[in-house]
């Protein structure tokens, strides 16, 4: 992988077969948009078929090129797709959501051996005869702190374990945020705490 990669993964979730569907749809857009951006160039790593024909429970693309992270950044988050349902034309309900996630995957070396556990599990979830029977789903363990992450959307025990820790080094990076503000709302109660208190010296200009 180039250092000006990415890698985007899409997922219907939980969502019935017309987010698999929409998930589908949303890869063809963003697929359709990267070509348009000369200075981004996409390659499809991994599909988990839905149970349908033309949906995808979960799609996983890397992006390349110096536009890559940028280009990225504008699909992140959850996309509405809009229309009537393939399957169920009776059906009222018109949006249907999906995830769009951006994630930077990191080489293993990145921790020493023995910060991390890791496990191997049977994959479970929706997806019908496309569920994933082997071994693949992963989950690491930080073991100073206790953080976990798990991955279980692609085929592919390497990707799982990439995705796995790319969201490990995310969640430490949140709990270190969330301890220094911690810290900083410690010093500031301890700065008001003081100036309410018994000045030991009064100074004049």
């Amino acid at each position: 992988m180039s250092e000006a990669s990415v890698w985007l993964q899409i997922t219907a979730g939980a969502g019935p077969a017309e987010c698999c569907w929409a998930a589908h749809e949303v890869f063809l857009k963003l697929q359709n948009e990267a070509e348009e951006q000369r200075s981004v160039a996409l390659t499809l790593l991994q599909v988990q078929p839905g149970p349908q024909p033309a949906t995808a429970q979960s799609i996983l693309l890397e992006l390349s090129g110096p536009s890559a992270a940028a280009f990225a950044k504008t699909w992140e988050g959850t996309v509405q797709w809009t229309a009537r349902s393939p399957f169920r034309p009776e059906h009222k309900r018109k949006n249907w959501f999906v995830g769009v996630t951006v994630i930077h995957p990191l080489e293993e070396t990145v921790f020493d051996a023995k910060d991390i556990r890791w496990e191997v599990m049977r994959a479970s979830g929706p997806g019908g005869q496309h569920v994933n029977k082997t071994e693949s789903s992963v989950r690491v363990t930080h073991v100073s702190s206790g953080i976990q992450a798990s991955a279980s959307e692609e085929r592919s025990q390497h990707r799982n374990r990439k995705l796995a820790l790319a969201r490990l080094v995310e969640k430490l990076r949140a709990s270190r945020e969330k301890e220094n503000a911690g810290k900083k709302e410690e010093l500031w109660r301890s700065h008001r705490e003081m100036e309410r208190g018994n000045p030991i010296r009064v100074l004049r200009p």
